[in-house]
Protein backbone atom coordinates (compact mmCIF):
# COMPACT_ATOMS: atom_id res chain seq x y z
CA UNK A 1 0.00 0.00 0.00
CA UNK A 2 1.55 3.46 -0.99
CA UNK A 3 1.04 6.25 0.51
CA UNK A 4 -1.51 9.24 -1.51
CA UNK A 5 -0.75 12.37 -1.59
CA UNK A 6 -4.06 14.97 -1.30
CA UNK A 7 -4.89 18.01 -2.42
CA UNK A 8 -5.31 19.52 1.00
CA UNK A 9 -1.85 18.18 2.24
CA UNK A 10 -0.40 19.93 -0.97
CA UNK A 11 -2.04 23.37 -0.29
CA UNK A 12 -1.53 23.21 3.68
CA UNK A 13 1.98 23.24 3.20
CA UNK A 14 2.56 24.84 -0.18
CA UNK A 15 -0.54 27.51 -0.65
CA UNK A 16 0.77 29.53 -3.10
CA UNK A 17 1.29 26.56 -5.13
CA UNK A 18 1.35 27.10 -9.04
CA UNK A 19 -2.02 25.28 -10.41
CA UNK A 20 0.19 23.21 -12.92
CA UNK A 21 2.48 21.99 -9.81
CA UNK A 22 -0.53 20.77 -7.74
CA UNK A 23 -2.26 19.01 -10.93
CA UNK A 24 1.29 17.39 -11.76
CA UNK A 25 1.14 15.84 -8.30
CA UNK A 26 -2.43 15.03 -7.84
CA UNK A 27 -2.34 13.35 -11.34
CA UNK A 28 0.81 11.41 -10.29
CA UNK A 29 0.73 9.42 -7.78
CA UNK A 30 1.31 6.47 -10.12
CA UNK A 31 4.62 7.79 -10.72
CA UNK A 32 5.65 8.03 -7.36
CA UNK A 33 4.80 4.28 -6.44
CA UNK A 34 6.67 3.63 -9.70
CA UNK A 35 9.95 5.30 -8.11
CA UNK A 36 9.22 3.69 -4.94
CA UNK A 37 8.83 7.09 -3.38
CA UNK A 38 5.57 7.11 -2.15
CA UNK A 39 6.18 3.36 -0.61
CA UNK A 40 6.84 4.61 3.16
CA UNK A 41 5.66 7.68 4.72
CA UNK A 42 9.40 8.97 5.82
CA UNK A 43 10.20 8.80 1.34
CA UNK A 44 7.81 10.14 0.81
CA UNK A 45 8.17 13.15 3.80
CA UNK A 46 11.90 13.49 2.47
CA UNK A 47 11.06 13.96 -1.00
CA UNK A 48 8.63 16.20 -0.82
CA UNK A 49 10.76 18.22 1.80
CA UNK A 50 13.59 18.71 -1.20
CA UNK A 51 10.92 19.71 -3.52
CA UNK A 52 9.30 22.22 -1.56
CA UNK A 53 13.01 23.77 -0.63
CA UNK A 54 14.30 23.54 -4.03
CA UNK A 55 11.05 25.28 -5.83
CA UNK A 56 10.36 27.63 -2.74
CA UNK A 57 7.07 25.91 -2.02
CA UNK A 58 6.34 25.18 -5.78
CA UNK A 59 6.31 28.65 -6.67
CA UNK A 60 9.29 28.22 -8.32
CA UNK A 61 9.33 26.84 -12.38
CA UNK A 62 13.29 27.95 -13.03
CA UNK A 63 16.12 29.46 -11.91
CA UNK A 64 16.27 33.07 -12.49
CA UNK A 65 19.68 34.19 -11.45
CA UNK A 66 18.60 37.87 -11.07
CA UNK A 67 20.89 38.82 -8.28
CA UNK A 68 21.91 41.68 -6.56
CA UNK A 69 25.75 42.26 -5.49
CA UNK A 70 25.56 40.97 -1.52
CA UNK A 71 23.62 37.76 -2.98
CA UNK A 72 26.18 37.15 -5.06
CA UNK A 73 28.80 37.06 -2.74
CA UNK A 74 26.72 35.21 -0.03
CA UNK A 75 25.87 32.17 -2.87
CA UNK A 76 29.08 32.10 -4.67
CA UNK A 77 31.69 33.47 -2.17
CA UNK A 78 34.54 32.09 -3.54
CA UNK A 79 33.74 33.64 -7.21
CA UNK A 80 33.11 36.68 -5.99
CA UNK A 81 35.56 39.57 -4.40
CA UNK A 82 36.45 39.84 -1.53
CA UNK A 83 37.20 36.16 -0.93
CA UNK A 84 37.06 35.55 -4.91
CA UNK A 85 38.27 36.99 -7.84
CA UNK A 86 35.09 38.45 -9.80
CA UNK A 87 33.47 41.94 -9.32
CA UNK A 88 30.03 41.12 -8.38
CA UNK A 89 28.91 44.34 -9.75
CA UNK A 90 29.68 42.84 -13.20
CA UNK A 91 27.39 40.38 -12.85
CA UNK A 92 24.61 41.33 -11.01
CA UNK A 93 21.02 41.70 -12.13
CA UNK A 94 21.93 39.79 -15.15
CA UNK A 95 21.04 36.08 -15.05
CA UNK A 96 21.98 34.61 -19.11
CA UNK A 97 25.49 36.34 -18.00
CA UNK A 98 25.74 35.11 -14.60
CA UNK A 99 24.72 31.67 -15.68
CA UNK A 100 26.73 31.10 -18.29
CA UNK A 101 29.78 31.71 -16.03
CA UNK A 102 28.91 29.64 -13.22
CA UNK A 103 27.68 26.83 -14.87
CA UNK A 104 29.73 27.24 -18.40
CA UNK A 105 32.40 24.60 -19.18
CA UNK A 106 30.73 21.99 -16.30
CA UNK A 107 27.91 19.94 -15.58
CA UNK A 108 28.15 18.73 -19.42
CA UNK A 109 27.88 22.57 -20.54
CA UNK A 110 29.94 22.92 -23.68
CA UNK A 111 28.55 25.20 -26.38
CA UNK A 112 27.77 28.89 -25.83
CA UNK A 113 25.18 29.56 -23.78
CA UNK A 114 24.41 26.20 -22.34
CA UNK A 115 24.95 27.54 -18.64
CA UNK A 116 21.78 29.63 -19.16
CA UNK A 117 20.22 27.26 -21.22
CA UNK A 118 20.19 24.36 -18.63
CA UNK A 119 20.03 26.68 -15.80
CA UNK A 120 17.99 24.80 -12.45
CA UNK A 121 14.31 24.23 -13.52
CA UNK A 122 11.36 22.15 -12.38
CA UNK A 123 10.72 20.32 -8.91
CA UNK A 124 14.25 19.64 -8.09
CA UNK A 125 16.07 21.92 -9.88
CA UNK A 126 17.80 19.98 -12.58
CA UNK A 127 21.31 21.95 -13.32
CA UNK A 128 23.68 21.13 -16.25
CA UNK A 129 23.38 19.36 -19.60
CA UNK A 130 24.05 16.41 -18.47
CA UNK A 131 21.29 16.44 -15.89
CA UNK A 132 18.90 16.77 -18.79
CA UNK A 133 20.16 14.09 -21.14
CA UNK A 134 20.16 11.79 -17.89
CA UNK A 135 16.77 12.67 -17.20
CA UNK A 136 15.74 12.00 -21.21
CA UNK A 137 17.79 8.90 -20.62
CA UNK A 138 16.08 7.40 -17.67
CA UNK A 139 12.55 8.31 -18.86
CA UNK A 140 13.25 6.56 -21.97
CA UNK A 141 13.86 3.44 -20.60
CA UNK A 142 10.27 3.54 -19.36
CA UNK A 143 8.23 5.06 -22.05
CA UNK A 144 10.30 5.51 -25.73
CA UNK A 145 7.75 8.24 -26.06
CA UNK A 146 9.42 10.62 -23.49
CA UNK A 147 10.46 14.27 -24.81
CA UNK A 148 13.74 14.92 -24.91
CA UNK A 149 14.76 17.36 -22.45
CA UNK A 150 18.18 18.49 -23.86
CA UNK A 151 16.46 19.75 -26.99
CA UNK A 152 13.07 20.81 -24.88
CA UNK A 153 14.43 21.74 -21.63
CA UNK A 154 11.24 23.90 -20.68
CA UNK A 155 9.44 20.52 -20.44
CA UNK A 156 10.98 19.50 -17.09
CA UNK A 157 8.82 22.05 -15.17
CA UNK A 158 5.63 20.87 -17.51
CA UNK A 159 3.10 19.87 -15.61
CA UNK A 160 2.89 16.15 -18.08
CA UNK A 161 6.50 15.67 -16.91
CA UNK A 162 7.90 17.68 -13.68
CA UNK A 163 7.10 15.07 -11.65
CA UNK A 164 8.39 11.83 -13.39
CA UNK A 165 11.62 13.97 -13.64
CA UNK A 166 12.49 14.84 -10.50
CA UNK A 167 11.31 11.34 -9.22
CA UNK A 168 13.62 9.60 -11.62
CA UNK A 169 16.59 12.11 -10.37
CA UNK A 170 15.87 11.00 -6.92
CA UNK A 171 15.30 7.75 -7.44
CA UNK A 172 18.72 7.30 -9.62
CA UNK A 173 20.53 9.15 -6.73
CA UNK A 174 19.83 6.65 -4.28
CA UNK A 175 17.87 8.90 -2.32
CA UNK A 176 15.09 6.59 -1.11
CA UNK A 177 18.12 4.52 0.74
CA UNK A 178 18.96 7.58 2.53
CA UNK A 179 15.57 8.41 3.34
CA UNK A 180 14.87 5.28 4.67
CA UNK A 181 17.44 6.12 7.20
CA UNK A 182 15.90 9.42 8.08
CA UNK A 183 19.23 10.81 6.23
CA UNK A 184 18.86 14.33 5.26
CA UNK A 185 22.44 15.83 5.11
CA UNK A 186 23.20 12.68 2.88
CA UNK A 187 19.76 13.08 0.91
CA UNK A 188 20.33 16.88 0.51
CA UNK A 189 24.35 16.30 -0.92
CA UNK A 190 22.81 13.80 -3.13
CA UNK A 191 20.08 16.34 -4.02
CA UNK A 192 22.13 19.48 -4.07
CA UNK A 193 25.66 18.37 -4.71
CA UNK A 194 26.18 19.57 -1.26
CA UNK A 195 24.01 20.95 1.67
CA UNK A 196 23.33 24.69 0.46
CA UNK A 197 19.78 25.52 2.46
CA UNK A 198 20.12 22.39 4.77
CA UNK A 199 18.58 24.22 7.67
CA UNK A 200 16.08 25.41 5.26
CA UNK A 201 15.47 21.44 3.99
CA UNK A 202 15.54 20.92 7.95
CA UNK A 203 12.49 22.98 8.19
CA UNK A 204 10.94 21.76 5.67
CA UNK A 205 11.71 18.13 6.49
CA UNK A 206 9.45 18.50 10.33
CA UNK A 207 6.69 19.96 8.12
CA UNK A 208 5.93 17.23 5.78
CA UNK A 209 6.58 14.82 8.51
CA UNK A 210 3.69 16.54 10.62
CA UNK A 211 1.40 15.68 7.63
CA UNK A 212 2.85 12.03 6.15
CA UNK A 213 4.11 10.57 9.43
Amino acid sequence: MTVQITLSEIEMLAPNARISYLDAFLASQSVLAQYDISLTPLRLAHFMAQVLHECAGLTVQFENLNYSPARLVKVWPRRFLPKGPLDPATYAHSPEKLANMVYGGRLGNTDPGDGFKYRGRGLLQLTGKDSYHDATEILRLLNAQSPDFVQEPDLVFSAAWCVEVAAAAWFTRGCNEFADQDLIRSVTKRINGGLIGLAEREEWLKRTKQVWL
